[in-house]
């Protein structure tokens, strides 16, 4: 006997139905996707909200560190004052503040801080000595940004790798261009 096809009610979504819903639904699916990243009892920020906070951080601290280096060697002002005011822009990218202009006013010594200490109270006596700290300061906290990329989301790694770069850039002005 062959076999006949018996026109009957067809159950379920028709194809035409669900291409026409199919655009909705990617766009409440994107719609909610934004909500994953955001804290949900309001106790805790997310991963990136603390990579911010963090890098806005580390470009204070080292605007900080340019404020005593200028007031320790007021001779550098020309040479540094460009490049602090990149610094503020960077704290400022991540959501910090800073100070458009210098103001503290650092002992000077002769021993200097370790480039991971965010203290600027110790200044070195000597000029170049000093560059080369904030030189060593700018190519720990680029390095730093570069590896914190790897883990953040899209906008914001773009704008650590942006700033990575800068930060490298002003290293090498730092030390290279004195010579």
């Amino acid at each position: 006997m062959p076999f006949t096809s018996s026109p009957r009610a067809r159950s379920g979504p028709r194809r035409r139905s669900l291409l026409a819903a199919a655009p909705a639904a990617l766009l409440v699916a994107g719609c909610s996707a934004g909500s994953e990243n955001s804290d949900t009892g309001g106790s805790r920020p997310s991963a990136a909200d603390r990579t911010r906070a963090r890098a806005a951080r580390e470009s204070q601290d080292l605007a900080a560190r340019y404020d005593a280096v200028l007031a320790a060697h007021p001779k550098l002002a020309e040479r540094l004052r460009p490049l602090r005011a990149e610094v503020v822009r960077h704290a400022e990218a991540f959501g910090g503040t800073a100070k458009a202009s210098p103001s503290p006013s650092p002992s000077v010594s002769g021993a200097g801080a370790t480039p991971s200490t965010p203290s600027p109270a110790a200044v070195p006596v000597k000029e170049k000595d000093a560059l080369a700290q904030l030189a060593a300061a700018e190519r720990e906290l680029a390095g730093a940004r570069t590896k914190a990329l790897l883990d953040a989301p899209g906008e914001l790694a773009r704008l650590l790798a942006s700033v990575a770069a800068a930060g490298a850039a002003h290293a090498y002005l730092l030390t290279e261009a004195g010579r």
